[in-house]
């Protein structure tokens, strides 16, 4: 049975929508939307966990979140390329799952699979409405699809958002979903190298950061993102 969402968020590595769009995923569920994950890699450059441990903790935060779905496209962490090969991936993926809504990594940031993973799922999502471009999932034809827009949440670095999504009452549960990758985040008694996720002081930073972008709309928490085009609006009282 063909499973449709409303949106689709996809991440180079697991955790990154977590960090980036915890919040706004687990409020869209709330809210009664189908939201799903596509994570690119996993993760097997990571100086923290191994391959099966990402897999394990990417379930275990998909069950916090109330994900309809969560898969793995298996590129090679650190030298997947926005070519035709890798897109193509991405392009099944989003005809597969017909998402409204793509939410993608930031388009720069620290860590340059980021910035290449935002270009890729950007391009797929244009690529994927093409209906001479043919794809097949599991030996079936898959018809064309694009969503209606993307966005790009914020990560590591500060990028002036476009939109800003109120996560106050729901930041805590996307602390849960982060500290679910409990091999990359703050743990005294891990004796793997630190990281610059891996401190006290990066956890202290995502609150702070949520904080400053729910200050920007007034509220006590928030997440952004920016657009690929201009949102439209029914009236001005939408805005408030």
């Amino acid at each position: 049975m063909e499973l449709k969402l409303d949106i689709l968020a996809f991440g180079a590595h697991p955790d990154d929508v977590e960090l980036g769009a915890g919040a706004s995923v687990y409020k869209h569920v709330q809210q009664g939307f189908k939201v799903g994950i596509v994570d690119l890699t996993l993760g097997q450059l990571g100086s923290r966990g191994t391959v099966a441990d990402r897999l394990e903790e990417a379930a275990a935060s998909a069950k916090i979140l109330g994900l309809s779905v969560r898969e793995n496209l298996e590129m090679e962490d650190g030298f997947f390329l926005n070519d035709q090969t890798h897109r193509l991936k991405v392009i099944r993926a989003i005809r597969k799952y017909k998402p409204e809504i793509v939410w993608a990594n930031a388009p720069s940031d620290r860590h340059p699979d980021h910035a290449k993973a935002s270009a890729l799922v950007s391009e797929a999502c244009f690529s994927a409405g093409l209906s001479a471009l043919k794809t097949e999932l599991n030996g079936e034809p898959q018809t064309h699809w694009r969503p209606k827009v993307v966005y790009h949440y914020i990560q590591d670095r500060y990028l002036k958002p476009d939109v800003v999504v109120d996560i106050t009452g729901f930041f805590d549960k996307k602390m849960e979903a982060v500290k679910a990758f409990k091999t990359q985040f703050f743990d005294p008694a891990n004796p793997a190298p630190n990281t610059p996720i891996s401190s006290k002081e990066f956890i202290l930073f995502l609150e702070a950061r949520a904080r400053e972008y729910g200050r920007i709309i007034g509220t006590e928490y928030g997440e952004g993102f920016i657009t690929e085009r201009s949102p439209g609006i029914d009236n001005f009282s939408k805005l408030i």
